[in-house]
């Protein structure tokens, strides 16, 4: 088959997807022909992408739902999940996953980048650029999906535990058989090692991985893993070229805010890479996307975070008196980062390092530098706990508030429930504002498999090399 193959423009934007059965069915629309490897690097830049989290984005101690869409309705995969029932059919409800769609789809993007651009006409070190570029994409694309589908890397279970299909070359009638998790993990670490040589500290634009997203995301793998000493190293890299954050406190006090000052994408200089929940304009849907009493307690009063983007008075949005809150500041206005790495978050994960080696000191050093870009009043500056354990939970807090309203509430609820000193049962009492149903008491424990999110039904029948993760019934 000929290698500069051509890439059509619907390619670049909504290609029917088949999962691990078969990448992808190209339809020829007005083909846009790739043909150097200048073209191949520019094919890496993909500003609009999106992970709906639809299919587990309640499965948290975070998010919340509005009374009227959970009383009375039918369940549905979001109902099941909010109340934690392990009795409901979850296989049959999860036909599609637009999360799964999207990723395999861009790791094919991916994937005919790798494959194809070394054929191409241009300068090597080009072709090593894209390649690379497009290597660092596919690792981050593989990490989601694993942490969604598979169980939380466990080091004493992590060879034998089912994990997803690797996708690691452009072939339409693939069908991979499932790798495990530990198999998963050693690929993405093998992309990202190979990806970091070649990588630029500033890119074209900002759609293109930069060093610092590449060490970040490899010290995010070895935080998963356990690997301390090299997660620690790797935050420490991405922070030589990165290691801003953004003054919220002076923002709100001096600059006037979001309605004086707009940051937009890619005006924020926290984040390390832009992709979203659903797209560019996400945050103008916010109102739908509640978070829970207890988030909105753990903000506290003077938490610029909370005061400047959430609101809690409107009655068309949530139900007033549940204590719940939700995003209410315009894409427009400021970008505020859901799924894509920032600065902010490595050093959460250089102080998580710290702490899990007994430096507390250092680990509440790094709390304070960054708690007085964010706390407005009051006591900023935290004094160094006394257990490992208080300090870890002061990390995971900042963790909670920091990276609001994407996956990483769900994916560290996985991972630091492999630990017992982490692990955390979440209870759920609801309602809390209508009187005429029975208020009830819902409850997620570490070890339940609602953690592990069923394979889309349609894939499962096409691909039956692919087999669930998880103890629940195929309806097939």
């Amino acid at each position: 088959m000929k290698k500069n193959i051509a890439i059509i423009a619907s390619f670049l934007i909504a290609i029917a997807i088949s999962g691990c059965e078969k990448y992808t069915d190209l339809t020829p629309r007005g083909a846009l022909v790739v043909e150097t490897a200048q073209d191949y690097y520019e094919l890496v830049s993909y500003p609009n992408r999106g992970y709906l989290i639809a299919n587990f984005q309640y499965l948290v101690d975070d998010m919340w739902l509005k009374e009227s869409n959970f009383i009375g309705i039918t369940p549905n995969i979001n109902t099941v999940h909010f109340s934690f029932n392990e009795n409901i059919d979850r296989v049959s409800m999860v036909n599609s996953s637009n999360f799964y769609d999207r990723a395999y789809l861009y790791i094919n993007r991916w994937n005919t980048i790798i494959s194809s651009v070394d054929a191409s006409k241009g300068e090597q070190n080009v072709k090593d650029l894209a390649k690379a570029e497009a290597k660092a994409f596919r690792a981050f694309d593989h990490f989601l999906l694993v942490n969604v589908y598979a169980k939380a890397y466990n080091p004493a279970t992590a060879a034998t535990d089912g994990g997803i299909c690797i996708m690691d070359k452009y072939d339409l009638e693939a069908q991979p058989t499932k790798s495990t998790v530990a198999q998963v993990y050693d690929f993405i670490q093998k992309d990202i090692d190979e990806a970091i040589p070649f990588l630029q500290v500033q890119p074209l634009d900002p759609y293109h991985p930069s060093l610092a997203f590449a060490w970040a995301l490899k010290a995010k793998i070895h935080l998963f893993k356990r690997e301390i000493a090299k997660a620690k190293e790797a935050c420490e890299k991405s922070l030589s070229y990165n290691n801003q954050i953004f003054d919220l406190v002076k923002y709100t006090t001096t600059q006037g805010g979001p309605s004086v000052t707009p940051i937009i994408a890619p005006n924020n200089p926290e984040v390390l890479s832009y992709q979203y929940i659903q797209g560019y304009n996400e945050t103008n849907f916010g109102y739908t996307w509640l978070i829970s009493p207890e988030l909105r307690a753990l903000f506290g009063t003077n938490d610029a975070r909370f005061n400047m983007f959430f609101n809690t008075t409107s009655a068309s949005f949530l139900d007033i008196g549940s204590g719940a809150a939700y995003y209410s500041i315009a894409y427009t206005r400021f970008f505020y980062p859901t799924v894509g790495l920032k600065t902010t978050e490595v050093y959460l994960m250089q102080a998580e390092c710290l702490a899990r080696q007994n430096d507390l000191a250092g680990a509440i050093a790094i709390v304070n530098k960054f708690r007085e870009k964010r706390i407005l009043s009051g006591t900023i500056n935290l004094p160094v706990p006394a257990t490992r354990k208080e300090m870890m939970e002061i990390i995971i807090n900042e963790r909670r508030k920091e990276m609001v309203l994407g996956f990483n509430r769900f994916f560290d609820l996985k991972r630091l429930n492999t630990e017992a000193e982490y692990a955390k049962t979440v209870v759920r009492t609801y309602p809390l504002v209508n009187k005429t149903v029975p208020q009830q008491t819902y409850t997620l424990l570490p070890t339940s498999r609602l953690y592990i999110i069923p394979f889309p039904l349609g894939i499962l029948k096409k691909n039956l090399n692919l087999t669930l993760n998880t103890d629940e019934k195929l309806p097939l």
